[in-house]
């Protein structure tokens, strides 16, 4: 393997049909991602922890258990990004997605360049919210840890913790939206800039799950958040003075 090809993200493949993951494999090939194809939903859960894919696009319909039960124990155990594959055209089925972790949602049958351009923008989010913005006398890797409202978030691992020091479990995306909004406290962010996207379906409505999600992880009232708030019209602000070491 040379230096570019190992450098190039790495996609873990959960399908159950050989002709539909060959497809996917070497559509994502041509594009110069890396990617391995499995069968199952139990083999796919214990490969990911050996391997921390950079993204996983996962089949609902598996022969030895649901896929939406996949999404859930990876996001528990492994978490990363989540591009779902189906030929369930069900808008609860959508939902359900986007609530357990998932960043996208694609419906068989589909157009190769379209799912490459999904793993694109999935990508693409991440890696503009990899890392907090520090001070030019501070390295970005020496302040990794940043407290807010006696809450500790450790973007390096993904790790959230409690005021009473239990740790929160984060999905990526819960973890790299926190990551934005954490990066610009008291500051209104639109949906674009949050899903680091210039053009947003207004029908998109990924977003506000993601921001919902993410209240309810962190104890803010969704019917009145002191936290995450809603500015209507405009997007969301992080109400609470953050401090990065």
């Amino acid at each position: 393997m040379t230096a570019t090809e190992a450098s190039s993200p790495f996609i873990l493949v959960l399908e159950d049909e050989p002709d539909i993951a060959r497809l996917i494999c070497d559509a994502l090939a041509g594009y110069g991602f890396r990617s391995e194809h499995i069968r199952t939903g139990r083999e796919f859960l214990a490969r990911a922890r050996q391997t921390s894919p950079d993204l996983v696009i996962i089949d609902l319909g598996l022969p030895d258990m649901d896929g939406m039960q996949v999404v859930r124990e990876l996001q528990d155990g492994s978490p990363c990004a989540v591009l779902i594959l189906t030929g369930r055209n069900d808008i609860t089925d959508r939902v359900l997605g986007l609530e357990l972790g998932a960043d996208d949602y694609i419906v068989k049958p589909f157009e190769p360049r379209e799912l490459v351009a999904r793993v694109r923008s999935i990508l693409r989010r991440y890696m503009r919210t990899a890392a907090p913005e520090a001070p030019a006398d501070v390295t970005a890797s020496e302040r990794t840890i940043a407290r807010f409202a006696n809450w500790c978030f450790d973007s390096g691992r993904h790790a959230l913790a409690r005021p009473d020091g239990d740790e929160v479990s984060l999905s990526a995306a819960e973890a790299t939206l926190l990551l934005a909004l954490l990066r610009s406290p008291n500051r209104i962010l639109s949906r674009e800039q949050l899903l680091g996207e210039r053009d947003v379906d207004p029908f998109d409505r990924s977003i506000d799950v993601r921001i919902s999600r993410l209240r309810r992880k962190l104890d803010d009232d969704p019917h009145s958040p002191k936290l995450i708030k809603t500015v209507y019209g405009a997007g969301y602000l992080f109400s609470a003075q953050v401090s990065w070491e």
